[in-house]
Protein backbone atom coordinates (compact mmCIF):
# COMPACT_ATOMS: atom_id res chain seq x y z
CA UNK A 1 0.00 0.00 0.00
CA UNK A 2 2.61 3.37 0.75
CA UNK A 3 1.90 2.80 -1.13
CA UNK A 4 1.98 -0.67 -1.20
CA UNK A 5 -0.49 -0.36 -3.64
CA UNK A 6 -2.88 -3.09 -4.04
CA UNK A 7 -6.26 -2.79 -5.15
CA UNK A 8 -7.97 -4.71 -7.83
CA UNK A 9 -10.94 -3.65 -9.76
CA UNK A 10 -13.49 -2.22 -7.56
CA UNK A 11 -10.99 -1.34 -5.01
CA UNK A 12 -8.71 -3.81 -3.45
CA UNK A 13 -5.42 -3.29 -2.50
CA UNK A 14 -4.75 -2.15 -4.02
CA UNK A 15 -3.62 -4.92 -3.33
CA UNK A 16 -2.45 -4.43 -0.13
CA UNK A 17 0.49 -4.67 1.37
CA UNK A 18 5.93 -3.76 1.66
CA UNK A 19 9.44 -3.92 0.61
CA UNK A 20 12.88 -3.20 1.64
CA UNK A 21 12.65 0.39 0.54
CA UNK A 22 9.32 0.79 2.14
CA UNK A 23 10.47 -0.84 5.32
CA UNK A 24 13.34 1.57 5.50
CA UNK A 25 11.00 4.45 4.92
CA UNK A 26 8.68 3.28 7.65
CA UNK A 27 11.57 2.81 10.02
CA UNK A 28 12.53 6.36 9.26
CA UNK A 29 9.11 7.52 10.25
CA UNK A 30 9.50 5.66 13.49
CA UNK A 31 7.14 5.32 16.35
CA UNK A 32 6.48 9.02 16.41
CA UNK A 33 4.31 8.80 13.30
CA UNK A 34 0.78 10.00 13.54
CA UNK A 35 -1.40 7.38 11.93
CA UNK A 36 -5.07 7.16 11.18
CA UNK A 37 -7.01 8.82 13.93
CA UNK A 38 -3.79 9.50 15.75
CA UNK A 39 -5.05 7.97 18.96
CA UNK A 40 -3.43 4.93 20.42
CA UNK A 41 -5.22 2.24 22.36
CA UNK A 42 -7.52 3.62 24.97
CA UNK A 43 -8.10 2.84 28.60
CA UNK A 44 -11.83 3.12 27.99
CA UNK A 45 -13.12 -0.48 27.82
CA UNK A 46 -16.17 0.68 25.87
CA UNK A 47 -13.89 1.67 22.98
CA UNK A 48 -12.29 -0.82 20.61
CA UNK A 49 -9.34 0.37 18.53
CA UNK A 50 -9.19 -1.66 15.31
CA UNK A 51 -5.99 -1.52 13.25
CA UNK A 52 -6.23 -2.60 9.60
CA UNK A 53 -4.50 -2.29 6.26
CA UNK A 54 -5.84 0.47 4.10
CA UNK A 55 -7.97 -1.77 1.90
CA UNK A 56 -10.23 -2.87 4.73
CA UNK A 57 -13.85 -2.13 4.09
CA UNK A 58 -17.19 -3.72 4.92
CA UNK A 59 -20.68 -2.86 3.79
CA UNK A 60 -22.53 -0.13 5.60
CA UNK A 61 -24.12 -1.35 8.77
CA UNK A 62 -21.94 -4.36 9.60
CA UNK A 63 -19.63 -2.51 11.97
CA UNK A 64 -22.63 -0.70 13.44
CA UNK A 65 -24.26 -4.07 14.08
CA UNK A 66 -21.14 -5.21 15.94
CA UNK A 67 -21.16 -2.04 18.04
CA UNK A 68 -24.82 -2.46 18.86
CA UNK A 69 -24.45 -6.12 19.81
CA UNK A 70 -21.33 -5.66 21.94
CA UNK A 71 -21.63 -2.12 23.24
CA UNK A 72 -18.16 -1.24 21.98
CA UNK A 73 -17.43 1.89 20.00
CA UNK A 74 -15.07 1.09 17.12
CA UNK A 75 -12.22 3.42 16.20
CA UNK A 76 -10.23 2.50 13.10
CA UNK A 77 -6.57 3.08 12.27
CA UNK A 78 -5.12 2.19 8.87
CA UNK A 79 -1.34 2.79 8.55
CA UNK A 80 -1.03 1.53 4.98
CA UNK A 81 -0.78 -1.80 3.17
CA UNK A 82 -0.01 -5.09 4.88
CA UNK A 83 3.72 -4.42 4.95
CA UNK A 84 3.35 -0.92 6.32
CA UNK A 85 0.85 -2.26 8.82
CA UNK A 86 3.25 -4.82 10.26
CA UNK A 87 6.13 -2.34 10.30
CA UNK A 88 4.06 0.09 12.32
CA UNK A 89 2.92 -2.63 14.72
CA UNK A 90 6.57 -3.55 15.33
CA UNK A 91 7.67 0.04 15.78
CA UNK A 92 4.88 0.76 18.27
CA UNK A 93 4.70 -2.56 20.11
CA UNK A 94 5.53 -0.91 23.47
CA UNK A 95 2.59 1.47 22.98
CA UNK A 96 0.26 -0.49 20.67
CA UNK A 97 -1.76 1.33 18.06
CA UNK A 98 -4.92 -0.47 19.09
CA UNK A 99 -6.53 -3.59 20.48
CA UNK A 100 -6.98 -5.83 17.46
CA UNK A 101 -5.48 -6.06 13.98
CA UNK A 102 -6.84 -7.33 10.68
CA UNK A 103 -4.82 -7.56 7.46
CA UNK A 104 -1.54 -9.24 8.36
CA UNK A 105 -0.92 -11.60 5.44
CA UNK A 106 1.17 -14.73 5.09
CA UNK A 107 4.10 -12.73 3.69
CA UNK A 108 4.40 -10.92 7.04
CA UNK A 109 2.73 -13.24 9.56
CA UNK A 110 5.96 -14.79 10.86
CA UNK A 111 7.56 -11.39 11.36
CA UNK A 112 4.59 -10.14 13.39
CA UNK A 113 4.68 -13.21 15.62
CA UNK A 114 8.45 -13.19 16.00
CA UNK A 115 8.41 -9.52 16.99
CA UNK A 116 5.91 -10.19 19.76
CA UNK A 117 3.24 -7.78 18.61
CA UNK A 118 0.42 -10.31 19.08
CA UNK A 119 -1.25 -11.91 22.05
CA UNK A 120 -2.16 -15.59 22.09
CA UNK A 121 -5.70 -15.96 20.75
CA UNK A 122 -7.33 -17.78 17.87
CA UNK A 123 -11.05 -17.78 17.24
CA UNK A 124 -12.99 -20.93 18.15
CA UNK A 125 -14.71 -20.41 14.80
CA UNK A 126 -11.46 -20.60 12.82
CA UNK A 127 -11.46 -22.61 9.62
CA UNK A 128 -9.61 -25.93 9.74
CA UNK A 129 -5.94 -25.08 9.40
CA UNK A 130 -6.83 -21.41 9.53
CA UNK A 131 -4.60 -20.29 12.38
CA UNK A 132 -0.96 -19.28 12.66
CA UNK A 133 1.28 -19.78 15.70
CA UNK A 134 -1.64 -19.57 18.11
CA UNK A 135 -1.83 -15.83 17.52
CA UNK A 136 -3.49 -15.26 14.15
CA UNK A 137 -6.83 -16.37 12.72
CA UNK A 138 -7.31 -16.55 8.96
CA UNK A 139 -10.14 -14.32 7.70
CA UNK A 140 -9.89 -14.40 3.92
CA UNK A 141 -7.73 -15.59 1.04
CA UNK A 142 -7.08 -14.82 -2.59
CA UNK A 143 -4.68 -15.48 -5.45
CA UNK A 144 -2.30 -13.04 -7.10
CA UNK A 145 -1.97 -14.14 -10.73
CA UNK A 146 -1.10 -12.93 -14.20
CA UNK A 147 -4.27 -11.71 -15.94
CA UNK A 148 -4.76 -11.92 -19.68
CA UNK A 149 -6.71 -9.82 -22.19
CA UNK A 150 -8.62 -12.48 -24.15
CA UNK A 151 -9.72 -10.07 -26.87
CA UNK A 152 -6.18 -8.86 -27.56
CA UNK A 153 -4.87 -12.39 -28.06
CA UNK A 154 -7.83 -13.38 -30.22
CA UNK A 155 -7.29 -10.36 -32.44
CA UNK A 156 -3.56 -11.07 -32.68
CA UNK A 157 -4.10 -14.75 -33.52
CA UNK A 158 -1.64 -15.67 -30.78
CA UNK A 159 -2.33 -18.45 -28.25
CA UNK A 160 -2.49 -17.22 -24.69
CA UNK A 161 0.37 -18.17 -22.37
CA UNK A 162 -0.46 -20.66 -19.63
CA UNK A 163 2.54 -21.13 -17.37
CA UNK A 164 5.23 -19.00 -15.79
CA UNK A 165 7.71 -20.50 -18.24
CA UNK A 166 5.55 -19.37 -21.16
CA UNK A 167 6.05 -15.76 -20.12
CA UNK A 168 9.72 -16.01 -21.10
CA UNK A 169 8.85 -17.25 -24.60
CA UNK A 170 9.91 -14.72 -27.28
CA UNK A 171 6.36 -14.88 -28.68
CA UNK A 172 5.30 -12.95 -25.57
CA UNK A 173 8.10 -10.41 -25.63
CA UNK A 174 7.10 -6.93 -24.42
CA UNK A 175 3.55 -8.05 -23.52
CA UNK A 176 3.76 -8.34 -19.70
CA UNK A 177 3.57 -5.61 -17.06
CA UNK A 178 4.14 -6.38 -13.37
CA UNK A 179 4.60 -4.35 -10.19
CA UNK A 180 7.75 -3.78 -8.20
CA UNK A 181 7.92 -6.13 -5.18
CA UNK A 182 9.63 -3.37 -3.24
CA UNK A 183 6.64 -1.07 -3.57
CA UNK A 184 3.65 -3.28 -4.25
CA UNK A 185 2.10 -6.13 -2.37
CA UNK A 186 0.99 -7.94 -5.53
CA UNK A 187 4.52 -7.45 -6.79
CA UNK A 188 5.88 -9.14 -3.69
CA UNK A 189 3.38 -11.97 -4.07
CA UNK A 190 4.44 -12.58 -7.66
CA UNK A 191 8.08 -12.63 -6.60
CA UNK A 192 7.11 -15.25 -4.02
CA UNK A 193 5.25 -17.22 -6.68
CA UNK A 194 8.48 -17.47 -8.69
CA UNK A 195 10.47 -18.46 -5.60
CA UNK A 196 7.88 -21.15 -4.91
CA UNK A 197 7.94 -22.35 -8.51
CA UNK A 198 11.66 -22.30 -9.24
CA UNK A 199 13.26 -22.48 -5.80
CA UNK A 200 16.31 -20.70 -4.45
CA UNK A 201 18.41 -22.04 -7.31
CA UNK A 202 16.13 -20.95 -10.10
CA UNK A 203 14.07 -17.86 -9.42
CA UNK A 204 16.82 -15.35 -10.18
CA UNK A 205 17.49 -16.92 -13.59
CA UNK A 206 13.76 -16.88 -14.27
CA UNK A 207 13.57 -13.15 -13.61
CA UNK A 208 16.63 -12.54 -15.78
CA UNK A 209 14.75 -14.31 -18.59
CA UNK A 210 11.65 -12.20 -17.97
CA UNK A 211 13.81 -9.06 -18.05
CA UNK A 212 15.38 -10.13 -21.33
CA UNK A 213 11.89 -10.81 -22.71
CA UNK A 214 10.81 -7.23 -22.12
CA UNK A 215 8.82 -7.38 -18.88
CA UNK A 216 7.77 -3.91 -17.80
CA UNK A 217 7.94 -3.06 -14.08
CA UNK A 218 5.86 -0.24 -12.61
CA UNK A 219 5.53 0.95 -9.01
CA UNK A 220 1.88 0.23 -8.33
CA UNK A 221 -0.96 -2.08 -9.18
CA UNK A 222 -3.09 0.79 -10.42
CA UNK A 223 -0.32 1.89 -12.82
CA UNK A 224 -0.06 -1.61 -14.24
CA UNK A 225 -3.76 -2.37 -14.45
CA UNK A 226 -5.22 0.96 -15.48
CA UNK A 227 -2.38 2.42 -17.55
CA UNK A 228 -0.35 -0.37 -19.16
CA UNK A 229 -2.88 -3.21 -19.37
CA UNK A 230 -5.00 -3.38 -22.52
CA UNK A 231 -7.86 -5.35 -20.98
CA UNK A 232 -9.51 -2.97 -18.55
CA UNK A 233 -10.71 0.60 -18.69
CA UNK A 234 -7.36 1.83 -19.99
CA UNK A 235 -5.98 1.45 -23.46
CA UNK A 236 -2.53 0.23 -22.57
CA UNK A 237 -0.35 -1.72 -24.98
CA UNK A 238 0.27 -4.81 -22.83
CA UNK A 239 -2.26 -7.70 -22.73
CA UNK A 240 -0.67 -9.46 -19.73
CA UNK A 241 -0.76 -7.87 -16.27
CA UNK A 242 -0.15 -8.85 -12.67
CA UNK A 243 -3.38 -8.65 -10.70
CA UNK A 244 -5.75 -10.97 -8.79
CA UNK A 245 -7.63 -14.08 -9.80
CA UNK A 246 -10.76 -12.19 -8.81
CA UNK A 247 -10.05 -9.21 -11.09
CA UNK A 248 -11.80 -10.69 -14.18
CA UNK A 249 -15.07 -10.82 -12.25
CA UNK A 250 -14.98 -7.04 -12.05
CA UNK A 251 -14.63 -6.75 -15.83
CA UNK A 252 -17.77 -8.71 -16.69
CA UNK A 253 -20.51 -6.67 -18.31
CA UNK A 254 -24.17 -7.46 -18.93
CA UNK A 255 -23.67 -7.90 -22.65
CA UNK A 256 -20.80 -10.31 -23.05
CA UNK A 257 -18.36 -12.81 -21.61
CA UNK A 258 -15.49 -11.80 -19.37
CA UNK A 259 -12.94 -9.99 -21.54
CA UNK A 260 -10.11 -10.97 -19.22
CA UNK A 261 -9.02 -14.06 -17.31
CA UNK A 262 -6.44 -15.21 -14.80
CA UNK A 263 -3.63 -17.66 -15.63
CA UNK A 264 -4.14 -20.03 -12.72
CA UNK A 265 -0.73 -21.70 -13.10
CA UNK A 266 0.99 -18.42 -12.22
CA UNK A 267 -0.62 -17.68 -8.84
CA UNK A 268 0.53 -17.12 -5.27
CA UNK A 269 -2.05 -17.66 -2.52
CA UNK A 270 -2.47 -14.79 -0.04
CA UNK A 271 -4.11 -15.41 3.33
CA UNK A 272 -5.09 -12.49 5.52
CA UNK A 273 -5.26 -12.84 9.30
CA UNK A 274 -6.65 -11.09 12.37
CA UNK A 275 -5.22 -11.15 15.89
CA UNK A 276 -5.27 -9.53 19.31
CA UNK A 277 -2.47 -7.03 19.84
CA UNK A 278 -0.12 -7.58 22.76
CA UNK A 279 -0.78 -4.96 25.41
CA UNK A 280 -4.35 -4.35 24.23
CA UNK A 281 -6.49 -2.43 26.70
CA UNK A 282 -9.68 -4.06 25.49
CA UNK A 283 -8.77 -7.74 25.22
CA UNK A 284 -12.37 -8.99 25.42
CA UNK A 285 -13.42 -6.61 22.68
CA UNK A 286 -10.45 -7.58 20.54
CA UNK A 287 -11.30 -11.27 20.80
CA UNK A 288 -14.93 -10.52 19.99
CA UNK A 289 -13.85 -8.62 16.87
CA UNK A 290 -11.73 -11.53 15.63
CA UNK A 291 -14.77 -13.79 16.07
CA UNK A 292 -16.96 -11.19 14.33
CA UNK A 293 -14.76 -11.32 11.21
CA UNK A 294 -15.64 -15.02 10.95
CA UNK A 295 -19.37 -14.46 11.24
CA UNK A 296 -21.43 -15.37 8.19
CA UNK A 297 -22.47 -11.77 7.37
CA UNK A 298 -18.84 -10.61 7.32
CA UNK A 299 -17.50 -13.66 5.50
CA UNK A 300 -20.12 -13.26 2.79
CA UNK A 301 -19.46 -9.51 2.56
CA UNK A 302 -15.71 -9.82 1.99
CA UNK A 303 -15.81 -10.84 -1.72
CA UNK A 304 -17.91 -7.89 -2.78
CA UNK A 305 -16.00 -5.38 -0.69
CA UNK A 306 -12.39 -6.57 -0.76
CA UNK A 307 -12.33 -9.03 -3.67
CA UNK A 308 -11.03 -11.84 -1.50
CA UNK A 309 -12.56 -15.23 -0.80
CA UNK A 310 -13.96 -16.03 2.67
CA UNK A 311 -12.08 -18.71 4.58
CA UNK A 312 -15.13 -20.52 5.90
CA UNK A 313 -16.50 -23.26 3.72
CA UNK A 314 -20.16 -22.64 2.99
CA UNK A 315 -19.94 -18.86 2.99
CA UNK A 316 -21.58 -17.64 -0.20
CA UNK A 317 -19.60 -15.80 -2.86
CA UNK A 318 -21.07 -13.60 -5.60
CA UNK A 319 -22.75 -15.20 -8.61
CA UNK A 320 -20.26 -15.64 -11.38
CA UNK A 321 -17.18 -16.05 -9.20
CA UNK A 322 -17.00 -19.77 -9.91
CA UNK A 323 -16.70 -18.92 -13.61
CA UNK A 324 -14.86 -15.61 -13.57
CA UNK A 325 -12.85 -15.63 -10.32
CA UNK A 326 -11.87 -19.21 -9.49
CA UNK A 327 -9.07 -19.88 -7.06
CA UNK A 328 -6.01 -21.63 -8.44
CA UNK A 329 -6.16 -25.39 -7.85
CA UNK A 330 -2.44 -25.54 -7.03
CA UNK A 331 -1.04 -22.07 -6.26
CA UNK A 332 2.67 -21.61 -5.69
CA UNK A 333 3.51 -21.39 -2.00
CA UNK A 334 6.37 -20.38 0.29
CA UNK A 335 6.22 -21.01 4.05
CA UNK A 336 5.73 -17.83 6.14
CA UNK A 337 8.85 -18.59 8.18
CA UNK A 338 10.93 -18.86 5.01
CA UNK A 339 9.49 -15.63 3.66
CA UNK A 340 10.30 -13.85 6.91
CA UNK A 341 13.90 -15.06 6.83
CA UNK A 342 14.60 -14.14 3.19
CA UNK A 343 12.09 -11.48 2.10
CA UNK A 344 14.40 -8.45 2.22
CA UNK A 345 17.30 -10.33 0.63
CA UNK A 346 15.08 -11.60 -2.16
CA UNK A 347 13.83 -8.09 -2.87
CA UNK A 348 17.38 -6.74 -2.99
CA UNK A 349 18.44 -9.53 -5.35
CA UNK A 350 15.38 -8.98 -7.52
CA UNK A 351 16.15 -5.26 -7.75
CA UNK A 352 19.74 -5.90 -8.83
CA UNK A 353 18.65 -8.51 -11.36
CA UNK A 354 15.68 -6.80 -12.96
CA UNK A 355 16.30 -3.08 -12.51
CA UNK A 356 20.09 -3.12 -12.38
Amino acid sequence: MTTYDTAPPARRRGPLRVTAGLAVAMLGLGACSTIGTGDAATDDATVLDVVTHDSFTLSDGLLADFEEETGYEIRQVAPGDAGALVNQLVLTKDAPLGDVVYGIDNAFAARAVDEGVLDDYVSPDAAPGGTFAGALTAVDRGDVCINVDHEWFAAAGLPEPVTLEDLTDPRYADLLVVTNPATSSPGLSFLLATVGAFGEDGWVDYWAALRDNGVRVVPSWSDAYYVDFSGSEGAGPRPLVLSYASSPAAEVTDDGPAPTGALLDTCFRQTEYAGVLAGADNVAGAQAFVDFLLSTPVQEDIPGQMYMYPVLEGAAVPPGWAEHAPLAPAPHEVAPEVISAHRDTWIETWTQTVLG
